[in-house]
C-alpha cells in the first residue's frame, strides 16, 4: 500500500496543525459517594510525526486521558472538563455524537492492549478492516477487501492475501496485535494512541510491534501517544515523555533528558526500580507503598507518602508543574535538587 501520495497532501495542506492539543482535562466519575477525580488539569501536546510516551503506574490515570481524548467517557458515568480538547485541528469538545462517530477512526485511532478482546471473533479479518473503509469512505465490499489486504501487508502479515478470511483465534498474539495496528491506521487518522499495546507479548514481538508503531508514525506523518508502565517500551521509541501519577503529569520531557536525569522523585524512583545487570546479587530498589485511591488521595503532593525527598511543604501544598528548564517541566518543590543528584 501506498501512503506517500496521502503523506504529502497532508503535509501541503495543514503542516501547521497538532495532531493533539490538550490543556486543562479533567475527568470527574460519578458515584454514590459523590464525584472521584480520576485525571486532573493534565495538558499534553503532540506534533505530527512525535512519538510521546505517557508513563505511570496502573491506576495513575493514562487510559482514563486516553479514552477522553477520543470522546468515548462522556455518558458512562464521567464528566469531561477541558480548556482545550483539538485533535488535528477539530475541538472534541464541541462534537456530536455522530461528529465523534466520523472522527474515530479517519481522524484519530485507539489500540487496545487486548487484542483478543477487541476484535469480534465471528467476523473474518477481512470484515473488520474492510468496515472501516465501507463505513467512512463508502467503498464497495470489492474496494474494502483490497484495501483491506493491503493493510495486511502494510502491518507486516506474512501471506496477507491468503489470510484475509482467516478469523482473529487463527493469528498468534503478536499477530493480533498487528492486525488492531492495521485497523487503527486504515484510514490513515493523524492521531493514534497505543493503550498498552505490547501487554502480555514476548519481548521478540514487543520491539517488532514497536518498530512497527515507529515506522508508521514516519510513513503517515502521524502523532502517537503511547501509553505503558514499561520503562524499556518508553526508552526505545519515544521522543518525549510525560509522566502520569494519581491523575496528574507530574513531569514532562525528552526522552534522553528524561531517562538521563529524572527531575522528579516519582520519576527517579521509577528508573531505579528497574533491574540492572550491575546489582546482580542486590536487592532490587522498589517503591513504598501503592499509588493512591482515586477517592483518597492524600493532602498535598499525592506522592509524598511513598517519597524520600518530602519535606513538610510537600504534605500540605501540593506543587504546581512548572518548567525547571527549557522544555522541560515537573512538579515537585525540589526538583532543581533532585536533577542536580542525578547529575
Amino acid at each position: 500500500m501506498s501512503v506517500a501520495p496521502a503523506v504529502s497532501a497532508r503535509a501541503r495542506d495543514a503542516s501547521s496543525t497538532a495532531a493533539l492539543r490538550l490543556r486543562g482535562l479533567d475527568v470527574n466519575f460519578r458515584t454514590r459517594q459523590g464525584l472521584v477525580p480520576a485525571v486532573r488539569d493534565v495538558s499534553l501536546d503532540v506534533r505530527r510525526g512525535e512519538f510521546l510516551a505517557l508513563l505511570g503506574e496502573s491506576g495513575s490515570g493514562k487510559s482514563v486521558t486516553a479514552r477522553a481524548i477520543m470522546g468515548l467517557t462522556s455518558g458512562g458515568g464521567a464528566d469531561v472538563t477541558a480548556d482545550e480538547l483539538v485533535v488535528a485541528g477539530t475541538d472534541v469538545l464541541r462534537c456530536s455524537p455522530e461528529e465523534l462517530r466520523r472522527l474515530r477512526g479517519s481522524t484519530v485511532s485507539l489500540v487496545f492492549q487486548d487484542a483478543l478482546s477487541a476484535l469480534n471473533p465471528v467476523l473474518t479479518i477481512g470484515e473488520q478492516i474492510g468496515d472501516m473503509y465501507r463505513q467512512h469512505r463508502g467503498a464497495s465490499r470489492k474496494e474494502a477487501r483490497k484495501q483491506a489486504g493491503e493493510m495486511l501487508s502494510l502491518v507486516g502479515i506474512p501471506g496477507a492475501s491468503s489470510r484475509i478470511d482467516d478469523y482473529p483465534h487463527q493469528f498468534s498474539g503478536g499477530m493480533r496485535q498487528r492486525l488492531l495496528i492495521a485497523m487503527a491506521i486504515a484510514l490513515q487518522p493523524e492521531l493514534l494512541i497505543a493503550d498498552e499495546p505490547t501487554t502480555a507479548l514476548d519481548v521478540t514481538v514487543q520491539a517488532q510491534i514497536l518498530e512497527l508503531l515507529d515506522r508508521l508514525r514516519t510513513e503517515l506523518d502521524m502523532g502517537v501517544l503511547l501509553i505503558t508502565h514499561d520503562l524499556g517500551v518508553v526508552c526505545q521509541v519515544a521522543d518525549s515523555v510525560a509522566v502520569m501519577y494519581a491523575g496528574r503529569i507530574v513531569e514532562h520531557a525528552s526522552a534522553d533528558a528524561l531517562f538521563d536525569r529524572p527531575a522528579h522523585p516519582y520519576t527517579e524512583a521509577l528508573l531505579n526500580s528497574v533491574p540492572q545487570a550491575r546489582r546482580i546479587g542486590s536487592s532490587l530498589p522498589v517503591i513504598p507503598g501503592s499509588p493512591p485511591r482515586p477517592a483518597a488521595k492524600p493532602s498535598g503532593c499525592p506522592f509524598h507518602p511513598r517519597c524520600t525527598w518530602a519535606v513538610d511543604t510537600c504534605r500540605s501544598i501540593r506543587p504546581p508543574l512548572e518548567a525547571i528548564a527549557p522544555a522541560r517541566e515537573s512538579a515537585c518543590f525540589r526538583s532543581l535538587e533532585v536533577l542536580d543528584a542525578n547529575a
